[in-house]
């Protein structure tokens, strides 16, 4: 199947790491000019080392996503060097598991900056140039924290739900420019090697707050609640971004898409 994604321009937010990393590499697979925009700009140029070995032509950029002026910069850097923008992924992403209550003002407006906010900051600026192009595909990385609610993740949780509806409330307003808005929702999703596949900046990144979930025997016990009876790692999850940014999947939008092993069972 063609996927009609060759030499198109796509922006994976968060693409150095886990799931953006996996992201980032699908779309070099296909022959995409992947732009890697995450806030660790050595990471970014090792996996954009990896995505040209794959044949396509990667980017990578820095940007802070949580910044309008810094989004601004990014993306007018992309459209001046490849001429527009096909595709948006916002994959930034950012959880510490704590009781609301118990949880620092400050920690939970970074979960906010970082899980919405950036993804406005991102969409509104791709918009520009999509919507005089009459097309462009948006694909947000969601969580099933925000269909079904997650414990520890109240913050999180609603913005993961925000963006949702975000998303479906956005598709029903650019469909007349032929700019599809869809969402796929992860569970919980581990690197396989923490050396290589996140950087320094990740929540995974060794001693990082989530770091310790990657251990065998951690993986092992979360695994056993989902119905596929394992965890899910970043390329099961990079498969269906790819597939709803692609010209097949050019008639779907406003869809939410559990990718979580049936945890949600949404």
């Amino acid at each position: 199947m063609d996927l009609g994604l060759k030499d198109k321009t796509i922006i994976v937010t968060g693409g150095a790491s886990n799931i953006g990393r996996a992201i980032s590499l699908a779309f070099a697979s296909v022959e995409a000019n992947t732009v890697i925009a995450d806030l660790d700009l050595p990471q970014a140029e090792k996996v954009a080392e990896e995505a040209r070995a794959l044949g396509g032509s990667c980017f990578p950029i820095k940007v802070d996503v949580t910044d309008w002026e810094s989004v601004q910069s990014m993306v007018k850097s992309v459209v001046d060097r490849f001429g527009g923008v096909d595709v948006l992924v916002n994959d930034v992403g950012w959880v510490h598991d704590v009781l609301f209550i118990e949880k620092p003002r400050e920690e939970w407006e970074k979960e906010i900056h970082i899980n919405y906010l950036s993804v406005l900051n991102c969409t509104r600026t791709v918009l520009h140039y999509m919507i005089p192009k009459q097309s462009g595909r948006i694909v947000n990385i969601g969580s099933d924290a925000g269909r079904m609610g997650e414990y520890r993740e109240s913050v999180y949780s609603g913005c993961k739900g925000a963006v949702i509806a975000f998303s479906k409330s956005l598709a029903r307003e650019v469909g007349r420019y032929d700019v599809t808005v869809n969402v796929v929702c992860p569970g919980t999703t581990i690197p396989n090697d923490l050396t290589e596949e996140v950087g320094t900046v990740s929540m995974w990144a060794p001693g990082g707050i989530l770091a310790e979930m990657a251990t065998p025997e951690t993986a092992q016990k979360i695994g056993a609640k989902y119905p596929l009876r394992r965890i899910a790692k970043a390329n099961d999850i990079a498969g269906a971004v790819v597939f709803l940014a692609s010209e097949p999947a050019r008639y779907i939008t406003g869809q939410t898409l559990s990718v979580s092993g049936g945890y949600s069972m949404m």
